[in-house]
This record gives C-alpha cells, sequence and structure tokens, in this order.
C-alpha cells in the first residue's frame, strides 16, 4: 500500500471540517494559569456557578441507591414529559400535549434531532449573526446551509420579517433558527416581534425552531414561546441554564405532532434514550424554584454591577442586557482582533472571556462576550481588573 493510500483510509471526513467552538480554547488556557498558581475569574464559559437544586440531587441520589438504571423511552420518561408540558401551563398558560414532549441529551442533541428531521442536505436555514456557533457547525456538519442575517442595534439585534422575506427572495429558504433570549448577545424580542417574525417565516413556508434555552431569565423583556404562536414552530429548551444542570445533559423538545415520530425514531437509533439518572433529576428540578429564583436574582445583581461598573472601567459600549447571563461588549476602540483582546486580558488581567469572532465570522473581531453567572464578588472584582488592565494599554 502507497503511503497517500494509507493516509485516505484514516483522512477524515470533509463534513468534520468544522471551526473549534473557540470558548473551549479559553478554558483550557484558563486551566493553564490555574494550575501553574494564578485565580482566573471565568467569564467565558456560558454556565451557571450554581449547582442543580437540592430536589434534583436528592432524586438522583434515591435513584442511585434503588437498582439498575436501565434504557428509557426512546421520547423520555413518562412522567417527565407531562411535568414539561405542565410547566408550560404554569410558565405561559398554555395547554401542550406531554405527547408533543420529547426528551433530549441536552439541547444540543435537540438541534441535532430538529435539523435531522426538518431539513434535508443541501436546505439553507436562517439563522442571527452574530450568534451561537454550533447553530452554523452543526448545519455544516449535516450538510445543511447556515445563512447569516445581519443584525443592528436598529433591530435590537434580531431577524425581522423584513430581513427574512429579503434573504429568501435572494435564494429560498427551508428554515429560520430564533433565539430569545439570545447568545452571545443576551438580547431578547418582544412577544409582538417574534410573533411577526413567525408569522412572516410560515408565510414564506419557511420552517421554525425557537432555541429557548435562557427562557426564565429575562429582566428587561416578558418572554414569550414560539408554542404559543404556533403549533407548526419546533421549540427547543434545557435544563442546563435556568435549572444549572448543566453536566446532566439533559433538554427537551415541543415538536409539532407530525414530526414526533421521526424524531423518535432518530432518537433511537442515535441515542436509545436519554440518561435515566438525569431525567429523574429533571424532573424533580422543578421543585426547586425558590432556590433558582434565589439565583436568578444573583444574575440580575451581577448584571447591574456589569452595567454600571463596566463604562467606568473603559467599555462603555455594550448591547441591552435583556436576559440569560451575558454581555456582549464592543471593545473596538482599544482593539479590532477580539482573539487578541480576550488572550491578553487572561493572560494579563487573568479575565477570562470570549472574543466575539466565535459568534460573528463578519464584524465579531470588534466584540467580547462576559458571561456574569458567577459569584458578585467576582463580578466586582472583574469589573476591577478590567479597568486597571485597560487604563495601562
Amino acid at each position: 500500500m502507497t503511503l497517500d493510500a494509507a493516509r485516505r483510509l484514516v483522512a477524515p471526513s470533509a463534513r468534520s471540517d468544522v471551526p473549534p467552538f473557540m470558548v473551549m480554547d479559553v478554558m483550557a488556557a484558563a486551566a493553564r494559569i490555574e494550575a501553574s498558581g494564578g485565580r482566573v475569574i471565568h467569564m467565558e464559559v456560558g454556565q451557571p456557578a450554581a449547582a442543580a437544586p437540592s430536589p434534583a440531587i436528592e432524586a438522583a441520589r434515591r435513584a442511585l441507591g434503588s437498582g439498575p438504571l436501565g434504557y428509557t423511552e426512546s421520547l423520555g420518561i413518562g412522567s417527565l414529559r407531562r411535568r414539561i408540558a405542565r410547566h408550560y401551563a404554569d410558565s405561559y398558560g398554555l395547554e401542550i400535549d406531554p405527547q408533543r414532549v420529547i426528551v433530549t441529551t441536552g439541547s444540543s442533541a435537540g438541534f441535532i434531532l430538529a435539523f435531522l428531521s426538518m431539513f434535508d442536505p443541501g436546505d439553507r436555514v436562517a439563522i442571527a449573526n452574530p450568534g451561537y456557533p454550533p447553530y452554523r457547525h452543526i448545519l455544516t456538519a449535516l450538510g445543511c446551509e447556515p445563512v447569516l442575517i445581519e443584525t443592528s442595534a436598529d433591530t435590537r439585534w434580531a431577524i425581522t420579517g423584513e430581513s427574512l422575506r429579503a434573504a429568501h427572495a435572494r435564494a429560498p429558504l427551508a428554515g429560520l433558527l430564533v433565539a430569545s433570549p439570545a447568545n452571545p448577545t443576551g438580547t431578547m424580542m418582544t412577544p409582538q416581534a417574534l410573533g411577526e417574525l413567525i408569522a412572516t417565516a410560515e408565510s414564506l413556508g419557511i420552517r421554525v425552531i425557537s432555541d429557548e434555552i435562557y427562557h426564565g431569565l429575562d429582566y428587561a423583556v416578558p418572554k414569550e414561546t414560539a408554542a404559543q404562536l404556533s403549533d407548526s414552530a419546533l421549540v427547543i429548551n434545557s435544563f442546563s441554564k435556568y435549572f444549572c444542570m448543566t453536566g446532566w445533559r439533559i433538554g427537551w423538545m415541543i415538536a409539532p405532532e407530525p414530526l414526533v415520530r421521526p424524531i423518535d425514531r432518530l432518537q433511537g437509533n442515535l441515542a436509545i434514550s436519554v440518561p435515566t439518572l438525569s431525567q429523574i433529576a429533571a424532573e424533580a428540578a422543578f421543585e426547586g424554584r425558590t432556590e433558582l429564583e434565589a439565583i436568578k436574582h444573583g444574575y440580575e445583581d451581577n448584571r447591574k454591577i456589569l452595567i454600571e461598573g463596566l463604562p467606568g472601567a473603559g467599555l462603555d459600549k455594550f448591547l441591552p442586557v435583556d436576559g440569560a447571563f451575558y454581555l456582549y461588549a464592543d471593545v473596538s476602540k482599544f482593539s479590532n482582533d477580539s482573539f487578541d483582546f480576550a488572550k491578553r486580558l487572561l493572560a494579563d488581567a487573568h479575565v477570562a472571556a470570549t472574543p466575539g469572532v466565535d459568534f460573528d465570522p463578519i464584524n465579531g473581531n470588534r466584540f467580547v462576550r462576559f458571561c456574569y453567572a458567577r459569584s458578585s464578588a467576582d463580578m466586582r472584582e472583574a469589573v476591577e481588573r478590567i479597568g486597571g488592565w485597560l487604563r495601562r494599554l
């Protein structure tokens, strides 16, 4: 066998050639500083610092002591699906058929299942720019084409019906993915704006996916679920953010009824079922609302610390901080290379942040994302460190 032939045997597929999620690289660099004795304030990764609510932890402990944990139904444990449906009645006044609820291995698996069940290779799917990088990367790996629609302050950093219609006119779109609250911006769409966008999409024959994983973490704009606005929209949510269960890898979907059986088949083949222990804990997590609301109030305090403190530190331009736990700051008066800016901020001030180029390949060189999900003491110290570092530049 020739050397070239041997190399072809182990060559990666074209579909695997997606960019890395840069925040993971930032985390690795921060870990190296900590390993050498430095103290890093982590504002790079979008996850709560708090543990899962105590009812979830207690339920998991009981389950571990009760015997073997086997597979569950592919769509999820029936009682969990009913509890999620009840959540929509409690939170939105919306009756959801539990049969439309699908439990997933985090929202990440939800996106894969949604894309596989709704789109074919070559389909074009619109997403907001800036936006969560794996949207683009998963679509690309599955043979679909992500279509970036530019957003701006004029539209509160959201896709509008007008911009969607214009993109569809240039080349037909099969899908639209919308997020409110959004990552990395933390901005939210008003219920009216979301309703108008979904109505426009469906009038054009464009399928809608709504990423609602930051629901519950809203401060300035009332949240609205796409399930309230359309029976045809597919909703993705997760226990990772509001429920503080990132490492449990558990999420859910509300699917249009015709898609339930196709997703059931996909899930059964790709994963068999979602981890049983995580499902048991997730059902109990709904009983931890008192703890979770206290954590949310902590985020609100952190939000205030950054909004009031960063302008004095030198970062006086950032997007509306409506929800989630992110602040997306314009750093262009200091640098037009957000990756280098974040690298130096970590090395010099030991504050870890994520460069905007991770979220926006067009204008992200001017922005950095800060996550404020840690303690208020950390946020105050971060403002001091950032201010001191910027004054030395």
